[in-house]
């Protein structure tokens, strides 16, 4: 048995040998894949990015000044990570850290290969089998390749406000930059998905996820309550609601918490997720095989759907306008009379500052 395997599971979980990181991403993760790449100058920026960006100088910024996981440091963090592989069948283990930082977060970041970074804040909030899970998380962005432009992403919000070498200009980086965080967004639905597979253990990773949101506070929460707070926030209110939601997402580079225990719990119940458990998941060895158009058409099956059962009013009206029930200018026009308030309703009081 290579060293890889020598630390299998503490409890008895399920291996997914050759598994292919298409069987647990979300499509909508594909989707904005696919967008981003179509993106006007992406592919200028990131072969300009990659030759130059300072991976050892990172590298050893890590080795340097963070805590490297081994078995003599952060012992069970390295029996987790290994498991993390062994179950998600990753040959090679990616060098993880502890760096000190009281928020909770977690990264895989790195251009040739991967390195997985945790903060103090994520280790002393979560329990062995809440961490579990966003080891698993993280594990998944390293199979799914994420680690590349989610370097990129960091680099160029670092340096958004001095960027005028890059030839494209200022407003063109920017757009790559709201590019890269919308598909970013996704690709944590993706790996929230490979963190399932992992731990085996959705309540953990609602725990995990309620944790993030609200602290260590569990008895404070409730699992049903916290889900319908996504369904809550899924319905907004008016158009309002809709525009301030996208202008409140853009700037984050992860999805709102609530909105991915919504989408795992969902995946949790999906047949898809039952037939990987039972064994039935596209393989690494056919990815060369799998059809780019198919990826394409299922992404846009997967929105168009969610378009559809989407409880947002936006989205009901971009549905009943592609189903002719009215004109858009008639209904804003509705949704919004006298001094663009809805039903000529008084302005929103004012904050007090506290």
């Amino acid at each position: 048995m290579s060293d890889l395997h020598k630390n299998v599971p503490s409890r008895e979980r399920k291996r997914f040998p050759g598994i292919s990181s298409r069987a647990y991403e979300h499509p909508a993760d594909r989707g904005a894949l696919v967008a981003l790449r179509k993106l006007t100058g992406f592919d200028t920026v990131f072969k300009a990015l990659s030759g130059m960006l300072p991976e050892r100088s990172l590298r050893l910024l890590f080795l340097s000044d963070s805590v490297r996981v081994s078995d003599a440091q952060f012992a069970h963090l390295n029996a987790m990570l290994r498991d993390a592989c062994y179950i998600l069948d990753l040959e090679k283990v990616p060098p993880m850290y502890v760096t000190q930082n009281p928020q909770p977060n977690a990264m895989c970041i790195g251009m040739d290969e991967p390195i997985i970074v945790v903060t103090t804040g994520l280790v002393e909030l979560l329990d062995e089998e809440e961490m579990r899970a966003v080891v698993g998380h993280e594990v998944g962005h390293a199979l799914s390749g994420h680690a590349v432009n989610r370097t990129i992403l960091l680099f160029l919000t670092s340096i958004a406000a001095r960027v005028a070498w890059i030839p494209l200009g200022n407003l063109a980086i920017m757009a790559i930059i709201t590019a890269l965080r919308e598909w970013f967004r996704k690709s944590e639905l993706s790996a929230d998905r490979a963190g399932l597979l992992v731990g085996q253990d959705l309540q953990a990773s609602m725990r995990g996820l309620m944790k993030i949101a609200g602290g260590n506070h569990l008895h404070e929460m409730n699992v049903d309550a916290f889900l319908g707070q996504a369904e809550e926030y899924e319905r907004g209110g008016d158009l309002r609601d809709s525009v301030l939601k996208i202008l409140n997402v853009l700037p984050r580079s992860h999805p709102f918490t609530t909105i991915r225990a919504a989408e795992l719990k969902k995946w949790a119940e999906s047949r898809d997720y039952q037939r990987i458990m039972d064994g039935h998941y596209p393989k690494r060895q056919d990815d060369k095989d799998a059809s780019a158009r198919d990826s394409f058409k299922e992404s846009a099956a997967s929105y168009t759907e969610s378009v559809k059962t989407s409880k947002d009013p936006l989205m009901k009206l971009v549905t009943d306008l592609a189903g002719g029930a009215g004109d858009i200018g008639g209904r804003l026009k509705d949704r919004f009379g006298g001094n663009g308030r809805e039903g000529g309703s008084p302005p929103p009081p004012r904050d007090s500052g506290e």
